[in-house]
């Protein structure tokens, strides 16, 4: 998928005035500089099952078709680390590009992987979710079918698991506020999956804009790979806001 090359026009006007030397004089530079133009090899959202090696397939970076040296940084949504992962450990990995053309202007762009294990809803809840949400009875098409929510096992335990948003993405991704505005921090622990009990723990909270969040309830079908997630958020405030994410699981 190629992107879209960008180029701005970088007017440089010397204005030089001298009434003792020559009456004054106004000389006018322009001239054009290319910003970097990213391809990339493979699609720039990936999914992978938990514990594959996932290799980066990289970019390329041109400057009016002159080939440029590309820096690479990454990120995990939960949790630090490399790509891949520890097996059977699931994340989202936002793999940043950067390149700077010949005036020294940089340009950016990211591939974002989400690495998840797929758990059949009857002995595990992990998965890579869409999420329809209503907040207060109320939602609407920006806040259906976003994409993602991911839900692991939590590192180092067998059966206690982390969500990457426990309102579902309203802000988050509904708002397109981004990862500032993620409501993490929830622990879930399964007594019984069929029967839709569980003990919650952790301490949610909305990032940026605090509050705690408390869980009320989970219901799973797994014939439609479904969950149903409710939580109350006290935003500090005076109000209190009803979240109910309907959370559909994704086949990797």
């Amino acid at each position: 998928m190629k992107g879209q090359q960008k180029y701005i026009a970088i007017a440089l006007l010397t204005l030089l005035w001298s009434c003792e030397l020559d009456g004054g004089d106004t000389e006018g530079i322009s001239r054009i500089t290319y910003f970097p133009d990213f391809d990339y090899k493979g699609s720039s959202v990936m999914l992978a099952p938990c514990g594959t090696p996932v290799a980066d397939p990289g970019v390329t970076a041109k400057e009016n078709g002159v080939p440029l040296e590309v820096t690479t940084s990454i990120s995990a949504l939960i949790s630090g680390g490399t790509v891949p992962s520890v097996p059977g450990t699931s994340d989202r990995y936002t793999i940043g590009y950067t390149a700077t053309n010949q005036d020294g202007y940089p340009a950016n762009t990211s591939r974002v992987i989400w690495e998840a294990c797929t758990g059949d809803l009857v002995t595990s809840i992990e998965g890579l979710y869409t999420s329809t949400v209503f907040r207060d009875g109320v939602s609407g098409a920006q806040y259906t079918n976003m994409k993602y929510i991911l839900i692991r096992k939590k590192p180092g335990s067998s059966n206690v698991y982390q969500i990457s948003d426990c309102i579902g993405g309203w802000y988050q991704l509904g708002r397109a506020l981004g990862d500032a505005y993620l409501a993490p921090g929830l622990e879930i622990t399964p007594n019984n999956i069929a029967t839709n009990s569980f003990t919650f723990g952790g301490n949610p909270r909305v990032l940026t804009f605090g509050g705690p969040v408390a869980p009320q309830s989970l219901t799973v079908d797994a014939a439609t790979k479904t969950l149903v997630l409710t939580s109350k958020w006290d935003n500090g405030a005076g109000t209190i806001y009803t979240f109910v994410a309907t959370l559909k699981q994704v086949s990797i």
